[in-house]
């Protein structure tokens, strides 16, 4: 399974590397939008699943889940995504990998087992919901549930990454060309109409 790790850790690094050449954006960006996308599964989950059960269950999950998004405010959210970004970037500078390469490595590969070990029999039940029907479990909750596995799976990839040096981007920089030719060709346009004024008057 470490040699499956090494090489699905060298394809995230080299698809958000991909990514950070055409969008600008790092792994570490990537990785944080994941997280908040996770983090709207998490709740959309807790919702579904625990939403008909008793009133004193209910309570108790809404505490829970308000208590975790405080949690998230003072950790994860505490610090921002360029604080993030400039740590990942003067690491890079000094030519060091990232510590999480190894030191994730096990919580990595338990998140990369659970997502193999769980889809082909997740995807067999899906197509036989009478027997999440017996188990009181609804396909769109088990469904949501993998899905939370695989995402996390992903956000772990991709925080153990590097990011390549800060670059703009190739989408940001067509836009921006695109943005500046625009301007160009309004720039006559305005100028016309005002030599027109001027001449009205």
């Amino acid at each position: 399974m470490n040699y499956v790790d090494a090489a699905l850790l060298n394809l995230a690094e080299y698809f958000s590397h991909r990514f950070q050449l055409l969008t600008g954006r790092t792994n570490v960006w990537l990785a944080l939008q994941l997280t908040n996308l996770n983090i709207v599964f998490y709740f959309v989950w807790a919702f579904t699943y625990f939403w008909n059960r008793g009133l004193v269950l209910r309570i108790v999950i809404g505490l829970f889940c308000i208590g975790l998004l405080y949690i998230m405010t003072q950790t994860i959210f505490k610090v921002s995504i360029e604080a993030y970004e400039q740590s990942a970037y003067q690491r890079v500078a000094k030519g060091y990998r990232n510590p999480r390469r190894i030191r994730d490595a096990p919580l990595r590969i338990s998140f990369l087992t659970l997502t193999i070990v769980l889809g082909y029999p997740l995807f067999l039940l899906l197509g036989h919901p009478e027997i999440l029907a017996n188990q009181r479990l609804s396909p769109r909750v088990a469904m949501l549930m993998y899905l939370l596995i695989v995402l996390t799976t992903a956000v772990l990839y991709l925080l153990a990454c590097d990011p390549l040096p800060p670059c703009t981007g190739k989408v940001t920089e067509w836009l921006r060309g695109l943005a500046g030719r625009r301007v160009a060709a309004e720039e006559p346009q305005e100028q016309e109409s005002a030599s027109r004024s001027i001449k009205g008057a």
